[in-house]
Protein backbone atom coordinates (compact mmCIF):
# COMPACT_ATOMS: atom_id res chain seq x y z
CA UNK A 1 0.00 0.00 0.00
CA UNK A 2 1.27 3.47 -0.92
CA UNK A 3 0.45 6.05 1.75
CA UNK A 4 0.91 9.80 1.30
CA UNK A 5 0.68 12.32 4.14
CA UNK A 6 -0.07 15.98 3.48
CA UNK A 7 2.28 17.95 5.72
CA UNK A 8 1.00 21.46 6.36
CA UNK A 9 1.87 24.22 8.83
CA UNK A 10 0.11 23.84 12.15
CA UNK A 11 -1.31 20.38 11.46
CA UNK A 12 1.72 18.27 10.57
CA UNK A 13 2.46 16.79 14.05
CA UNK A 14 -1.02 15.24 14.22
CA UNK A 15 -0.70 13.93 10.67
CA UNK A 16 2.59 12.24 11.54
CA UNK A 17 1.05 10.71 14.68
CA UNK A 18 -1.83 9.33 12.59
CA UNK A 19 0.61 8.13 9.93
CA UNK A 20 2.34 5.88 12.44
CA UNK A 21 -0.71 3.59 12.19
CA UNK A 22 0.36 2.92 8.58
CA UNK A 23 3.99 2.08 9.33
CA UNK A 24 3.62 -1.26 7.59
CA UNK A 25 2.82 0.45 4.28
CA UNK A 26 4.97 -0.48 1.31
CA UNK A 27 5.74 3.17 0.65
CA UNK A 28 5.23 6.33 2.73
CA UNK A 29 5.60 9.75 1.15
CA UNK A 30 5.46 13.02 3.07
CA UNK A 31 4.02 15.71 0.81
CA UNK A 32 4.23 19.49 1.23
CA UNK A 33 3.07 22.27 -1.06
CA UNK A 34 5.21 25.28 -1.93
CA UNK A 35 2.30 27.53 -2.83
CA UNK A 36 3.96 30.89 -3.45
CA UNK A 37 0.60 32.46 -4.30
CA UNK A 38 -0.24 32.47 -0.59
CA UNK A 39 3.03 33.91 0.75
CA UNK A 40 2.13 37.52 -0.05
CA UNK A 41 -1.27 38.33 -1.58
CA UNK A 42 -1.21 40.33 -4.83
CA UNK A 43 -0.95 44.08 -4.33
CA UNK A 44 0.12 43.90 -0.69
CA UNK A 45 3.79 44.52 -1.42
CA UNK A 46 2.97 47.84 -3.08
CA UNK A 47 0.69 48.91 -0.24
CA UNK A 48 3.32 48.08 2.36
CA UNK A 49 6.18 49.74 0.51
CA UNK A 50 4.36 52.95 -0.39
CA UNK A 51 4.85 54.99 -3.52
CA UNK A 52 8.21 55.65 -5.07
CA UNK A 53 10.08 53.07 -3.03
CA UNK A 54 11.97 50.11 -4.38
CA UNK A 55 9.97 46.95 -4.75
CA UNK A 56 11.04 44.03 -2.57
CA UNK A 57 12.78 41.13 -4.29
CA UNK A 58 10.49 38.50 -5.76
CA UNK A 59 11.72 35.63 -3.64
CA UNK A 60 8.26 34.37 -2.79
CA UNK A 61 8.70 31.06 -4.60
CA UNK A 62 12.02 30.46 -2.85
CA UNK A 63 10.48 31.34 0.53
CA UNK A 64 7.55 28.97 -0.04
CA UNK A 65 9.89 26.14 -1.06
CA UNK A 66 12.11 26.73 2.00
CA UNK A 67 9.09 26.58 4.28
CA UNK A 68 7.99 23.31 2.66
CA UNK A 69 11.51 21.85 3.03
CA UNK A 70 11.62 22.85 6.71
CA UNK A 71 8.24 21.22 7.36
CA UNK A 72 9.31 18.00 5.66
CA UNK A 73 12.58 17.88 7.60
CA UNK A 74 10.78 18.21 10.94
CA UNK A 75 8.03 15.78 9.92
CA UNK A 76 10.55 13.16 8.72
CA UNK A 77 12.45 13.38 11.99
CA UNK A 78 9.26 12.98 14.04
CA UNK A 79 8.15 9.99 11.98
CA UNK A 80 11.56 8.28 12.22
CA UNK A 81 11.76 8.66 15.98
CA UNK A 82 8.35 7.29 16.89
CA UNK A 83 7.35 6.51 20.47
CA UNK A 84 7.40 2.74 19.92
CA UNK A 85 11.08 2.70 18.97
CA UNK A 86 10.50 1.45 15.42
CA UNK A 87 12.29 3.33 12.67
CA UNK A 88 9.89 4.37 9.93
CA UNK A 89 11.43 5.49 6.66
CA UNK A 90 9.65 7.75 4.23
CA UNK A 91 10.22 9.68 1.05
CA UNK A 92 9.43 13.35 0.63
CA UNK A 93 7.90 15.39 -2.16
CA UNK A 94 7.36 19.10 -2.64
CA UNK A 95 4.73 20.19 -5.13
CA UNK A 96 4.42 23.71 -6.52
CA UNK A 97 1.54 25.70 -7.86
CA UNK A 98 -1.90 26.17 -6.38
CA UNK A 99 -1.74 23.88 -3.34
CA UNK A 100 -5.04 22.04 -3.62
CA UNK A 101 -4.61 21.21 -7.30
CA UNK A 102 -0.94 20.25 -6.94
CA UNK A 103 -1.70 17.96 -4.00
CA UNK A 104 -4.61 16.32 -5.79
CA UNK A 105 -2.36 15.58 -8.79
CA UNK A 106 0.42 14.29 -6.51
CA UNK A 107 -1.79 11.64 -4.88
CA UNK A 108 -2.91 10.21 -8.22
CA UNK A 109 -0.88 7.02 -7.63
CA UNK A 110 -1.42 6.83 -3.86
CA UNK A 111 -3.69 4.28 -2.22
CA UNK A 112 -4.25 6.30 0.95
CA UNK A 113 -3.94 9.99 1.84
CA UNK A 114 -3.63 11.16 5.44
CA UNK A 115 -4.58 14.82 5.93
CA UNK A 116 -5.79 17.09 8.73
CA UNK A 117 -8.63 19.51 9.09
CA UNK A 118 -7.19 22.99 8.67
CA UNK A 119 -10.14 25.32 9.27
CA UNK A 120 -12.08 26.15 12.44
CA UNK A 121 -11.03 23.42 14.86
CA UNK A 122 -13.21 24.62 17.73
CA UNK A 123 -16.47 23.11 16.48
CA UNK A 124 -17.82 20.36 14.28
CA UNK A 125 -19.05 21.22 10.81
CA UNK A 126 -17.98 22.10 7.30
CA UNK A 127 -15.96 25.14 8.41
CA UNK A 128 -13.46 22.78 10.03
CA UNK A 129 -12.04 22.38 6.53
CA UNK A 130 -10.17 25.17 4.79
CA UNK A 131 -10.54 25.86 1.08
CA UNK A 132 -7.58 23.70 0.02
CA UNK A 133 -8.49 20.77 2.30
CA UNK A 134 -12.09 20.79 1.07
CA UNK A 135 -10.92 20.66 -2.56
CA UNK A 136 -8.49 17.79 -1.91
CA UNK A 137 -11.08 15.86 0.11
CA UNK A 138 -13.65 16.23 -2.67
CA UNK A 139 -11.28 15.42 -5.55
CA UNK A 140 -8.65 12.99 -4.22
CA UNK A 141 -8.46 9.87 -6.40
CA UNK A 142 -7.68 7.64 -3.39
CA UNK A 143 -8.93 6.79 0.08
CA UNK A 144 -8.63 9.80 2.41
CA UNK A 145 -8.09 9.65 6.15
CA UNK A 146 -9.19 12.99 7.58
CA UNK A 147 -8.03 13.69 11.12
CA UNK A 148 -8.45 16.40 13.72
CA UNK A 149 -5.11 18.02 14.52
CA UNK A 150 -6.22 18.78 18.07
CA UNK A 151 -8.90 17.68 20.51
CA UNK A 152 -12.09 16.77 18.65
CA UNK A 153 -14.85 19.24 19.55
CA UNK A 154 -17.91 17.91 21.35
CA UNK A 155 -21.20 17.10 19.66
CA UNK A 156 -22.70 20.20 21.28
CA UNK A 157 -20.70 22.37 18.84
CA UNK A 158 -22.86 21.32 15.87
CA UNK A 159 -24.71 24.40 14.60
CA UNK A 160 -28.50 24.41 15.00
CA UNK A 161 -30.59 23.37 11.99
CA UNK A 162 -31.60 26.13 9.57
CA UNK A 163 -34.86 27.93 10.27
Amino acid sequence: MRVTAWIGPGTWPAVIDALRDHHRADQITLLAAADDSEVVPPGVERALMGRGRRRPPRDFARMARQQAEDLLTRASARLRTGPDGDTIESGTMIVTGVAERAITRAVEDADWLVMARDGDRTRLGPRSLGRAARFVLDHAPCTVELIWSSQTPGISTIPPPPQ
